[in-house]
């Protein structure tokens, strides 16, 4: 894939990035040879490889989840950390609505 110095310059200016003719001229080559590349991984047959998380196989390290009784830096403090809140709904913070 070919970008253009005018695809770099719009995509500068879409990331709000200010650069020179001169940078705009150098960087246009540096990304279709990374987009190339791109292009070569999509063509590896992958079919016979299994999904994996990770390189190596990587177990977390569990521990018992306890709620410290200590008043001084123990949990147990919800009613005094809510107290704060602007608002507070059953027993968590309430947050205005984002979403419609």
């Amino acid at each position: 894939m070919s970008i253009d110095r005018a695809t770099v310059a719009k995509i500068a200016s879409l990331a709000r990035i200010r650069m020179s003719e001169d940078e705009l001229d150098c960087l246009a080559p540096e990304l279709s040879g990374i987009l190339d590349w791109v292009e070569q991984l999509g063509e590896v047959d992958t079919s016979q490889v299994e999904p994996m998380t990770a390189v190596i196989p990587n177990t977390l390290r569990l521990r018992d989840d306890v709620v410290d009784a200590d008043p001084l830096t123990g949990g147990n403090k919800r009613d005094d950390i809510l107290a704060n809140a602007p608002a507070a709904e059953h027993g968590f913070f309430g947050v205005p609505k984002v979403i419609e």
